[in-house]
């Protein structure tokens, strides 16, 4: 019985359109077997959503999927999820219903257009002692709070790759904005990625996490650095580079499955050609066009005077070029009092 009515719950929030992305066990109802199912969630297709966003040849590399069963399953899954064309009406409808996560600075907000974007890829790059790290510190608390608050009312998943995530950092966030520090402590969910192959693995891990509770935000600090020492040398930049675009790729796809913030953080490599004589500031973000094709808002951090730093909008489809200034304190990311 418990499980009817969870059944039926589920139904209810799909009729809604409230209830997120569509588990894969679903298809079961539409002829599937649960053993076909079961291959699919070992192989990392945790929802209906993923099976069509991702190419026909991923689902046909499952171990016992057949090119038979594979167009079937994909058939079905089309009958769930609505992929065709809609007006563009609807689709600003639907963007006046995303959330933006607030970074902690009313002004930092006010640049990228209200905060952070759900649904999209948020770019942070910038020389060291930028504030790329503070800024997802400051998100993986401010993510827990209401949507009222400038929050999103989920939790966080937190990938490091470079071993700069501080828990206490979090403690002194979770103080100033009122919230149970056990709670936020708890809400956050961290992985430390050892090498790019690991780095791609943690988000399968991740995708199942996000099938089971609610995440507002998946923070990715670096996307980068690894890809920078596990592939050398020109001999090996096109590797990187599909390797990047792979991994980019599936952060997207998470994105637009589950609707939640995705932020990555990104090094700067210094120009040495002869475009650095006629720029003031000859730094630019590493990953070439891959990187820059992927991010939907790129943010160039620089320092300024003392704990203030500069936020620039380097590329957004829909956000003005323009600068704002904030701080670093102990509690996270602050309005600069300049």
């Amino acid at each position: 019985i418990m499980a009817a009515m969870q059944q039926h719950d589920e139904n209810e929030l799909q009729e809604e359109g409230a209830g997120g992305p569509i588990p894969i066990t679903m298809l079961e109802q539409q002829g599937i077997s649960a053993a076909d199912c079961k291959k699919l969630i070992e192989a990392g297709f945790n929802t209906v959503e993923s099976v069509l966003y991702n190419p026909k040849k991923s689902l046909l590399a499952v171990k016992g999927i057949s090119e038979a069963k594979g167009d079937r399953i994909h058939a079905e899954a089309a009958k769930l999820v609505h992929m065709g064309f809609v007006s563009a009406g609807q689709v600003l409808e639907h963007r006046k219903n995303i959330l933006y996560l607030s970074t902690g600075s009313k002004g930092l907000d006010e640049l990228l257009g209200g905060g952070i974007e759900t649904g999209a890829i948020t770019e942070l790059f910038g020389e060291f002692r930028t504030g790329k790290t503070q800024i997802c510190h400051t998100l993986a608390v401010t993510c827990q709070l209401p949507p009222s608050m400038g929050g999103g009312d989920g939790k966080a998943l937190y990938i490091d790759t470079e071993g700069t995530f501080r828990p206490e950092r979090l403690l002194a966030i979770a103080e100033r904005f009122g919230l149970d520090t056990e709670t936020v402590m708890d809400n956050v969910a961290v992985a430390r990625a050892y090498n790019s192959d690991h780095q791609n693995a943690l988000l399968v891990q991740a995708a199942a996490m996000m099938t089971e509770e609610r995440y507002a935000v998946l923070i990715v600090d670096s996307a980068t650095a690894l890809y920078r020492t596990d592939y050398s040398g020109r001999g090996e930049l096109s590797n990187r580079q599909m390797s990047l675009g792979k991994f980019l790729r599936t952060l997207q796809r998470m994105a637009d499955e589950f609707g939640l913030a995705v932020v990555i953080t990104n090094q700067v490599v210094s120009q040495v050609d002869g475009a650095c004589m006629f720029n003031a500031d000859p730094k630019k973000p590493i990953g070439g066009n891959i990187m820059a094709h992927a991010s939907t808002t790129r943010v160039y951090l620089r320092k300024g005077r003392g704990e203030s730093r500069v936020a620039k909008i380097y590329d957004s489809p829909c956000l003005p070029e323009a600068e704002s200034i904030f701080a670093i304190s102990n509690e996270g990311i602050i309005d600069s009092k300049e």
